[in-house]
């Protein structure tokens, strides 16, 4: 089976448009389309189904897919390694992470490691939790920077503590004390962000046994930030996504204390590729000057 072909098929399923796949490749709409066709040839039956709003695999192509992510991977692995026996630096590395860390840790991380590396190709892709777990799962990514969870099993690397804190309207009760009670949650107006979904901001809620309000729900932070802003309620989020917001709230430390851990998640360190691992080296060396 022609792996290039097959990396075309996974790019095709994951952009949901051939399109988007020849801008990125090279290649013209048509020449993806005509490899395709002659993969399902190859294989004996069809991978995609094609229509005007773009392409979508199959159910048989879903029952191959976390196999042909396999073979990719290795394939890309043996690249490396092979480049790295001959002195050479290449290869991709694919991270998952929160927009927040995408934003504001990995660029300064990404730019030393290119200045050694050039030749190594980044890739960033942003997701809530749920979202960046599916990635490690299917392979799409090579490892993942976001918020431990002991009760997942990965191996883990711990990078930095993020404290939570409390984002208040401007006239808030609280506004003007030096720490938000989290019982002080109970029954209080309460945006969530993530569209109900933001792992750490529930997980506290569950273990501090307190249940607000929940008026509204958002995707994006910027967005929960400014209901915020108009008096529409409260929400609790690490500090990380509040950093550079320009905004009229009031930010408060929680009373007790929480914090949560951002830490780098991947299925197996010491089966991850060349490059993965050096710029894991990167991030664990540059962390704690940012």
């Amino acid at each position: 089976m022609d792996l290039k072909k097959c990396e075309v098929l996974l790019k095709a399923v994951d952009y949901g448009s051939f399109s988007k796949v020849a801008d990125e490749l090279g290649y013209t709409p048509s020449a993806i389309s005509h490899m395709m066709n002659s993969l399902d040839r190859e294989v004996g039956f069809q991978l995609l189904v094609r229509g005007h709003s773009g392409v979508k695999p199959t159910d048989n192509c879903v029952k191959i897919l976390p196999i042909l992510r396999e073979l990719i991977k290795w394939d890309n692995q043996l690249e490396q390694v092979v480049s790295e026996i001959c002195g050479l630096e290449t290869g991709t590395v694919t991270i998952g992470t929160y927009a927040s860390i995408s934003i504001h840790w990995l660029p300064r991380i990404i730019k030393a490691f290119q200045a050694d590396y050039p030749h190594i190709k980044i890739r960033t892709m942003e997701g809530v939790r749920q979202e960046l777990e599916t990635w490690l799962d299917e392979n799409r990514v090579d490892f993942c920077v976001y918020s431990y969870q002991p009760q997942i099993k990965r191996d883990w690397i711990p990078l930095k503590d993020d404290p939570m804190l409390a984002v208040l309207p401007p006239d808030h009760p609280y506004a003007n004390k030096k720490s938000y009670p989290i019982s002080a949650c109970e029954g209080e107006p309460f945006i969530m962000p993530a569209l109900g979904q933001d792992y750490d901001t529930a997980q506290l809620l569950r273990e501090a046994r307190v249940t607000p309000d929940i008026s509204f729900s958002t995707m994006d932070n910027y967005s929960t930030i400014s209901m915020i802003e108009c008096g529409l309620g409260i929400s609790i989020m690490n500090e990380l996504i509040t950093k550079g917001m320009v905004s009229n709230v009031v930010k408060k430390p929680l009373d007790p204390p929480r914090y949560i851990t951002m830490s780098i998640a991947l299925p197996s360190l010491e089966k991850a590729s060349p490059a993965a691992r050096k710029f894991i080296d990167y991030v664990k060396k540059m962390i704690v000057e940012i």
